[in-house]
């Protein structure tokens, strides 16, 4: 509305101008005098700019005219399309002006302006190869989603345009969340150029999505061979793809398959500790009990993690306590100074009931870096050694407050995870996961409740002997711990 009534403004004006120049110029009185050939001519100012107004357009029309003879007469000498391409020049020339307007009312976020130019240049140029591609990402922009994808369509009959066809509609199909569709699409965009790197990540994401591990890994290797990935990080995705390879041919109760690539994981990446984990157990499976050994001992001395201990417990799950002591010194002498290492191997000793034993072990651990875990066994040792209820109670109620300490935490989101996967289930990041400290305190474990019934136990020295346990687990240690000392 402002618009229009700016324009009929700005007429107005003009005319008004155009009236007042003239009348300026009738005022003058001035006349210029013309003689050619015996004839003098007499005109006033305002004739003279008539005049020169006809004359400059007779010029222009010479001028057309002029070229249209030039296309006739090359048209006669035998160039039988001299006279549409005079024609044609015009019309591209609009299609030309028509595509840059709407190539900057796009730039500028006027989609419906882009839109009205872009289907205009498309009827004046006839190259669909430079105006539909225009005409859906206007029609986009704009909010017609329809149109865009008609003319996205368009473009896949063409071999130069059919990649960018293929690359709008699998943006749409993201956008609307139709994943299926949208994989599809995906691999034939990868098939189309399986060099570029946005195909490449949004395939790998939506295979890792869908559990085609194996196409996936496949994926990888064309980001390492295009020069998109390092190899160190080539090798360790690839570790991780290969682990949940893995862990999909163990749902499927193939095992045979599932060590094989299990231990290809490991051989893969050495530090990644779910694939050492399961590298470990797939041995074990076989009676291969000194690679099982071998495996974990290697990922120990990188990371000591509670997984680990589990999966070295299995190794031999039926033996004694004192038994599990002696052997779990193999792991237990690596990385004494860890913190893991002696909330290990004082677990191990309140098994044994060597609570004296267990509380050197376990150090200053409980004090220094307190947490639900450390607690607990600090409990389970007062409780052994015969310390008051009051004692007891303190730790316990310590432990309830306490941090979880190390979880599964994504390097992007933060999100906390109770196991690892490759993909973080909140924010959807590739191989994020890290084992460390959450930047915030966590809720208590439900599995301390099992500590309470501690306070009203007897003391270590009336209790019951139990059926040794078999060690390290991967649940919480405090249900373990509370049975011990019961």
């Amino acid at each position: 509305m402002l618009w229009s009534l700016t324009k009929v403004i700005l007429f107005v004006a003009a005319i008004a101008g155009l009236a007042l120049g003239v009348g300026v110029l009738a005022e003058t009185g001035g006349a210029a005098r013309i003689i050619v050939a015996g004839w003098e001519f007499t005109i006033g100012p305002v004739q003279a700019v008539v005049l020169a107004t006809i004359l400059l357009l007779a010029v222009w029309l010479i001028l057309k005219l002029l070229g249209l003879l030039g296309a006739v007469v090359r048209f006669l000498n035998g160039d039988e399309t001299a006279i549409s391409r005079y024609f044609d020049r015009n019309r591209e020339r609009k299609g030309y002006r028509a595509l840059s307007e709407g190539m900057m009312a796009l730039a500028s976020g006027e989609a419906r302006l882009a839109l009205s130019r872009a289907q205009a240049a498309e009827r004046l140029l006839g190259k669909p190869e430079l105006t539909t591609l225009l005409v859906a990402q206007a029609a986009e922009a704009a909010g017609d989603r329809k149109q865009a994808s008609e003319a996205y369509k368009v473009l896949l009959a063409d071999d130069k345009t059919r990649f960018v066809g293929v690359r709008g509609l699998l943006q749409q199909k993201l956008a609307e969340g139709d994943r299926e569709v949208a994989l599809k699409l995906a691999e034939k965009a990868f098939e189309l150029r399986p060099k570029h790197v946005e195909t490449q990540d949004i395939l790998l994401k939506l295979q890792s999505d869908a559990g085609d591990w194996s196409g996936a890994r496949a994926t990888l290797g064309a980001k390492l061979k295009a020069g998109a990935l390092p190899k160190d990080v080539y090798r360790r995705r690839d570790a991780v793809l290969a682990l949940q390879q893995a862990k999909t041919v163990i749902d499927d109760e193939a095992s045979i398959e599932a060590r094989e690539a299990a231990i290809e994981a490991n051989r893969l990446s050495p530090d990644l500790i779910p694939a050492a984990a399961m590298a470990a157990r797939g041995y074990a499976a076989k009676g291969d009990k000194k690679n099982a050994t071998r495996v974990l001992k290697k990922a120990w001395e990188v990371l000591p993690h509670p997984d680990l201990a589990a999966a070295f417990a299995a190794i031999e799950p039926d033996e004694t306590a004192d038994d599990r002591l002696k052997r779990f010194k193999a792991l237990t002498a690596l990385r004494a100074d860890s913190d893991e290492t002696k909330m290990l191997l004082a677990e191990l000793l309140v098994a044994t009931e060597d609570f004296p034993g267990a509380r050197r072990a376990l150090s200053d651990v409980a004090t220094r870096h307190p947490t639900q875990r450390s607690l607990a066994i600090l409990a389970a040792i007062a409780r052994g050694e015969g310390a008051e209820d009051d004692e007891v109670r303190d730790i316990v109620t310590r432990a309830i407050a306490a941090p979880r300490g190390p979880q599964w935490v994504c390097d992007s989101c933060q999100a906390i995870h109770s196991t690892w996967h490759p993909v973080c289930d909140n924010c959807g990041g590739f191989d994020t996961l890290s084992w460390r400290e959450p930047p915030t305190v966590t809720s208590a474990s439900s599995a301390l409740a099992e500590l309470l019934p501690l306070i009203d136990r007897k003391p270590a020295q009336e209790q019951v002997k139990t059926e040794p346990s078999n060690g390290p687990t991967d649940q919480p240690p405090l249900d373990e711990i509370a049975r011990r000392a019961n």
